[in-house]
């Protein structure tokens, strides 16, 4: 009788179509968004600066190499605790709870930002990472939930809602930059928490057209397993909860030595050694069906492209935003912008461009590209968007704004081929009853892409700039030739799904 009712309490948001044609639950999700993404990406926006600034300038005087190596441990952690954040949802809170639940340990990470020791600013990134790690893929989760089975307008919802994040990424660096840049660095992490405050509000006064999507936990069939799976799953948090606290106590009392560097490099195996083991679960456990594993089979590459891509886009905090400061002319009008301004690029090329993308993919219906063709054009765009910044990085005299701008719109373009066409395609190939988790593993795809742009950002004073940035445009260029060559036979691992 249950399932009845959820379905019955699903089917009324997903028929709904007052949201620029889609349902309405979709504009209470696509404002969340705005608010997560706005706090994300006004905080981004200044953390290397701010690690980089000297102390006399309010900043914490880090080398460039500790720098990078906290910047890529921090937003890696951030998409790689995605993975158990879907896993939560799943088994215990719901898709619903797990999103607010994360927003509000995201406020209060921020908030932590502001205090004025080393140690809240740790505690700010940790609590930050726990709370992005829920909200993230569960949001997302939910946006796949409001279009049933063959909706046509799946991709275009995830384009829609995909604009709607970067609304929060367009007004963020402009008012969170400036804030933190000319007043105070942590000014401007506390605006960034103002945001997702807000986002927060939205979220629950507008819960009411979400019908039952995400509101309950995956079933494992019946009552008594429902149970021991919560059973399990609290266990295991305890666990993790309790290393950790040894880890620390170990650390305090001097016994073992954790610094950012060391943590950065286990984070590089744990992500190498995660990967395998869930696609190894995924490929050759049991209790999946053909379809299911040639399914899994196709993420996997998917999966791996991503990565290769975000390792380039997801400089645009860390190398590109010091390029930005140290090797670019920011004069305009008699006037020097603060170099986080440049992070306004991407989200106003994604809101201008989302649309046509939108429109592009419903217009083309049948003839519309495979999302690993998708992903191959994503890849070439990647490339390019370093290699147009080899010429005026050779030069050695700063160079003009219009160069990173071209970068920027490269990335874009690649960020509309690929990454609205994954979430959607997670939500479509991933397995019913662990689709939270594998939302989750999306995401974690993100994370192996923001580690390796990170550990590149610490080189950024060691490696002359057109040999790092040419590095980075020859490996997304050898990554697209590799993925045209498997197009077809992914698109055969996919089972029929478009």
């Amino acid at each position: 009788m249950a399932t009845s009712t959820d379905s019955r309490a699903l089917d009324s948001p997903r028929g709904g179509s007052s949201f620029f044609g889609h349902p309405r639950g979709l504009a209470t999700l696509f404002c969340t968004e705005i608010g997560e993404r706005f706090s994300y990406y006004g905080m981004r926006a200044l953390l290397i600066l701010f690690m980089t600034a000297g102390v006399e300038r309010g900043g914490l005087g880090f080398p460039v190499a500790k720098a990078g190596a906290i910047y890529g441990l921090y937003t890696a952690m951030v998409y790689l605790l995605s993975l158990p954040g879907g896993w939560v949802a799943d088994r215990i809170t719901g898709q619903r709870r797990a999103v607010l639940y994360g927003g509000i340990l995201i406020a209060c990470g921020q908030f932590c930002l502001m205090g004025p020791s080393i140690a809240t600013f740790y505690l700010g990134l940790v609590v930050l990472v726990l709370g992005t790690g829920l909200l993230k893929p569960n949001v997302s989760t939910i946006v796949g939930q409001l279009y049933g089975p063959g909706d046509h307008r799946r991709d275009a919802g995830f384009s829609i809602f995909y604009m709607g994040i970067n609304l929060g990424a367009l007004i963020a660096p402009l008012l969170c930059g400036w804030v933190g840049e000319r007043i105070g660095w942590r000014l401007g992490f506390g605006l960034a928490g103002v945001g997702m405050t807000g986002g927060l509000i939205q979220y629950v006064l507008g819960s009411r057209h979400l019908g039952s999507a995400g509101l309950r936990p995956t079933s494992a069939g019946s009552p008594e397993r429902d149970c021991r799976q919560k059973r399990r799953a609290a266990l295991a948090g305890i666990a993790v909860l309790c290393l950790f606290a040894l880890l620390g106590a170990l650390s305090a009392a001097g016994r073992i030595e954790i610094t950012p560097q060391i943590v950065s490099n286990a984070l590089g195996v744990v992500l190498v050694v995660l990967t395998v083991a869930i696609f190894s679960w995924l490929l050759l456990g049991r209790g999946w069906t053909p379809v299911e594993r040639k399914r899994s089979a196709a993420i996997l590459v998917l999966f791996l492209a991503a990565a290769v891509f975000w390792s380039a886009f997801e400089q645009a905090g860390s190398s590109l935003n010091l390029f930005a400061q140290r090797n670019t002319d920011r004069h305009a009008f008699g006037y020097v912008f603060p170099a986080s301004w440049f992070q306004f690029v991407q989200p106003f090329f994604i809101v201008t461009l989302a649309p046509a993308f939108a429109w592009l993919w419903v217009k083309l219906g049948p003839r519309e590209p495979s999302s690993p063709a998708k992903f191959t054009l994503a890849l070439i765009c990647g490339g390019l968007g370093f290699a147009v910044l080899i010429p005026p990085a050779a030069r050695g005299v700063p160079a003009a704004a219009g160069w990173l701008v071209v970068t920027y719109l490269f990335h874009t373009i690649g960020e509309l081929l690929l990454s609205p066409v994954g979430l959607s395609a997670m939500t479509k190939l991933a397995p019913a009853r662990i689709a939270g988790m594998m939302m989750g593993l999306w995401f974690v795809s993100i994370g192996i892409g923001d580690y390796l742009g990170g550990r590149v950002a610490s080189l950024y004073e060691t490696v002359s700039l057109p040999t790092l940035f040419g590095i980075v445009a020859a490996v997304a260029f050898a990554a697209a030739l590799v993925l045209a060559a498997v197009v077809r036979p992914t698109v055969r691992l996919m089972s029929g799904v478009k």
